[in-house]
């Protein structure tokens, strides 16, 4: 698939925020239900840089392969071209902020 610059339309999740944005660098707030999930992507010049305040998540990442469990307070980031993966490691809602840049944003879906 083709790298787009909007992804909403690509995975349903309970809640989307933006909470800051500026050029180059955003801050965002999802919340997801226990069978959502961000399917597997990557972006090719941002950062993801996960930090959970309610619930936990699980991150599966490649190149290495790589799975991270999250609770709240806690982060973890994701450095550009790393593919990964976002799904609910509980039984009630998730919410997180993922912190993105610096740079031009995209995000390239893969199977």
């Amino acid at each position: 698939m083709e790298a787009v610059k909007d992804s909403s339309h690509l995975y349903e999740v309970e809640r989307r925020a933006r909470h800051a944005e500026r050029p180059g660098f955003w801050i965002s707030e999802l919340q997801i239900a226990p069978m959502q999930k961000v399917p597997w992507h990557y972006h090719t010049n941002v950062q993801d840089t996960f930090y959970v305040l309610e619930g936990r998540i699980r991150l599966f990442l490649r190149e290495p392969k790589e799975e991270v469990m999250l609770g709240p307070g806690e982060t973890y980031a994701v450095r550009p071209r790393r593919p990964h993966l976002v799904t609910n490691a509980g039984r009630v809602s998730a919410v997180f902020l993922v912190l993105q840049g610096m740079g031009e944003y995209d995000f390239v879906p893969l199977t």
